[in-house]
Formats: structure tokens, C-alpha cells, sequence
């Protein structure tokens, strides 16, 4: 269970390179014989070996300070407050994707007020996502009037958006398409083994790391 704030940084105008600099904190308050250490300090080798460096964070205000991106991505079923509207900047990008059924939010509820909200499947995330407190009538755009330029997405640097996102297979589909199409052919893109055989089936990271990291 995890709260994990990324930044990434402009270079050259509008160029935007990836995320390298991850900040992640366990929202987990307690230590259970070790595990909630064992699982950052795993986490942190996982990453490190692509080019990530990786930071522990000791709270969630310390983790999304000075982030552009911020993922949350706990598993409590609860309608949980992992992320303060004070924690949100102008500017900021919000991934919202441990609330993934009724009952279940990790977001303070002021900060939909504050943010552009985009979704996979509106009447979906009507009952499962962020937005199931929210009135029929809160306005959210579906993601793919993004993809397709019907909508645009983020229009200003001091704009928060926000993807609640709930899991739509056929949505994971077309964007895995889209971002095939869209890098086929570039350097952001490697061929995998379509059938995964890692040396530890635990550990899927070992497929990405050039050097296998053990659990």
C-alpha cells in the first residue's frame, strides 16, 4: 500500500522527458515485523536498475512536495483521505487509482472541486471511482475525447487534472494501442517475450532490469 509522487522535468519548451526521480511513502501506519521497511526497500531495488532514482518518503506531504505527478494507489477499502487538498499544487497531474469500487476513495473531496477530471468510463466511475459522492451532473470527460482530439486535455501550466481511474479492460486495450502506434518505431519502445518465464515469478521487474533483482 503505497502513496507515490513522481516528478518529471521540461526540457526544451514543451519537450517533456519521463518521469526519473520517484518519491514513494507507505501509507500503512504500522510496522508489521519488518514488512512495511522490507517492501520500500524492495520497491526502491526494483526501480533503481531503470534509471529511476528512488527516495522513502517518511510521510505523504513529503512525498508529493515538489511533485508534477502524484499517484495514489492504496488498497484499504475504505473512503480514505491518503491525499489533502493543501498536499495539491497548481500545475499538478493526480493518477487516482486505488479506488476502485463503492465505498473505496483515497482523494479529500476538495480537490475534485479544484481539478479536471478525466475518466475511462464515465457511468463506471460513477459508482466505483472518485466522483461516487459527487452528483450525476459533476462534469468529467471520458479519455478518449482526449485521444481523439474531440477534447482537449490539459490546456494551462496551473491547471490540476485528475485521471480517476477504475480499471476498463477494453480502455487498457485501446491505450496500449494508441501509445503502440503513437512510439512504434522510436527508441521508447523494446520487444518482450509475450509469454513471461522470469527466473523468480515473484519478482516481474527482472524481465525490465538487466540484471535480475532478487526478492
Amino acid at each position: 500500500m503505497s502513496l507515490l509522487a513522481a516528478a518529471w522535468s521540461e526540457t526544451g519548451g514543451s519537450n517533456l522527458r519521463p518521469p526519473n526521480r520517484v518519491r514513494n511513502c507507505s501509507t500503512n501506519r504500522w510496522e508489521v515485523s519488518g514488512k512495511r521497511s522490507a517492501a520500500m526497500a524492495k520497491f526502491g531495488a526494483n526501480v533503481e536498475p531503470l534509471g529511476f532514482d528512488v527516495t522513502v518518503a517518511s510521510s505523504g506531504a513529503e512525498a508529493v512536495a515538489g511533485a508534477d505527478i502524484i499517484t495514489t494507489c492504496t488498497a484499504d477499502k475504505a473512503n480514505a483521505t491518503v491525499l489533502t487538498t493543501d498536499m495539491v499544487v497548481l500545475g499538478v497531474h493526480l493518477n487516482a487509482i486505488g479506488g476502485d469500487c463503492p465505498g473505496k476513495t483515497e482523494l479529500d473531496s476538495a480537490i475534485l472541486d479544484r481539478a479536471t477530471v478525466f475518466v475511462e468510463y464515465e457511468p463506471q466511475t460513477r459508482i466505483e471511482g472518485e466522483i461516487q459522492h459527487r452528483s450525476p451532473d459533476f462534469a468529467v470527460t471520458e479519455l478518449w475525447n482526449v485521444l481523439t482530439g474531440a477534447t482537449p486535455g490539459r490546456t494551462n501550466e496551473q491547471q490540476i487534472t485528475l485521471f480517476d481511474s477504475v480499471g476498463f479492460a477494453i480502455e487498457d486495450f485501446a491505450a496500449l494501442r494508441y501509445a503502440h502506434d503513437a512510439t512504434r518505431g522510436t527508441a521508447y519502445t523494446s520487444t518482450v517475450d509475450l509469454v513471461a518465464e522470469p527466473e523468480d515469478p515473484k519478482n516481474l521487474y527482472s524481465l525490465l532490469c538487466p540484471v535480475p533483482v532478487k526478492a
